[in-house]
């Protein structure tokens, strides 16, 4: 018993610089996008980069490993608290049923896309699942249940940075773009909803416009975010099938699944579901901010245009796919 308790204080001592460095990143992050309005993840991943010399540092390594790994899966797992059955049916069943599409056909599309630009069709599930769902939060929860390779990290990476730059820019855009339209504000909330990557820039851009608009757009973003655990799970079993790595039933995602469910019949206090919502904004910067210090910018360029072309074409491709259901169906 003793040499067990010993060997947990080691690992936590290990692990204490690394996890600290990420916490004092995410914190500083927090800051900077409560007084400058730029989002809170971008910040974490430019200032985690800074710092990327402490990735290979013994004192920092592990810690920096277990946020970008376990802190990362603990804050997907609660991001189920925020959702509810009442959230994915209030607005009947034609707009659930285009969303449905949108994110099935965005995903399918990401995966037909890569192959076309010469990437993995991992990196069009990746890319795809990130853009058709929740924009940094998807990325960072598909990629956990993906065939580990030496690209991952720095494709997830980019991903983030880059659903959440063309977040940024929808946010400022999208509302003049849909404006033109001549729609009324449900439509205009339901179309920054269903298009808009990021939660944090669809309920700046639907606020923007009017209540009415918020109220929708927000619905039906969280709509989308409901539809995270069935791609992961349809992820893992075509990894089983197609005699990939196999990847077990995450417990996150169990987590995830079960937290949706005691929220939508209410169980949960309101102090609560604050709470532990409140928690997985919070480790999930902690987490980019670690997959920031793990990444050199070296890496990153190394990228290349392509791959952005990948994204902003799944971008178009889903903004096309909504406006066009918009005109037609509501």
């Amino acid at each position: 018993m003793r040499e067990k308790l010993d060997g947990i204080a080691a690992a936590v001592r290990a692990r204490l610089g690394g996890l600290l460095l990420a916490v004092t990143i995410a914190a500083a992050a927090v800051f900077l996008s409560e007084h400058y309005g730029a989002p809170q993840m971008l910040f974490a991943l430019l200032i985690g980069m800074a710092f990327n010399f402490l990735s290979h540092e013994e004192k920092t390594r592990a810690g920096i490993d277990c946020a970008a790994r376990t802190v990362l899966r603990i804050g997907v797992a609660l991001l189920g608290i925020r959702l509810s059955l009442s959230d994915i049916v209030a607005n009947g069943w034609v707009p659930v049923a285009g969303i449905v599409t949108f994110v099935a056909a965005t995903t399918l599309g990401g995966i037909v896309i890569s192959r076309l630009a010469g990437r993995s069709a991992d990196f069009g599930l990746l890319t795809g699942g990130a853009v058709a769902i929740c924009g940094a939060s998807a990325a960072l929860a598909i990629s956990s249940v993906l065939a580990k390779t030496e690209r991952l990290e720095r494709d997830t990476l980019f991903t983030v940075v880059a659903v959440t730059t063309l977040s940024t820019l929808a946010m400022v855009l999208y509302p003049v773009l849909f404006a033109t339209f001549g729609l009324d504000d449900t439509q205009t909330g339901f179309l920054i909803g269903a298009t808009i990557h990021d939660v944090a820039q669809v309920v700046g851009a639907g606020y923007s416009v009017s209540d009415t608009a918020g109220d929708m757009a927000t619905l039906t973003k969280l709509q989308r975010v409901a539809l995270l655990p069935v791609v992961m799970l349809l992820i893992i079993a075509v990894s089983r099938k197609g005699g990939g790595q196999a990847v077990g039933l995450p417990w996150f995602l169990v987590a995830f699944v079960v937290l949706m469910a005691l929220n939508s019949f209410g169980i949960v206090p309101d102090a609560v579901r604050e709470l532990m919502s409140g928690a997985s904004r919070w480790l999930l910067v902690t987490a980019i901010a670690a997959l920031g210090v793990k990444t050199s910018l070296k890496e990153m360029f190394a990228v290349g245009p392509r791959q952005a072309a990948i994204v902003v074409g799944e971008t178009l491709f889903l903004l096309g796919m909504a406006t066009g259901f918009v005109l037609m169906w509501m």
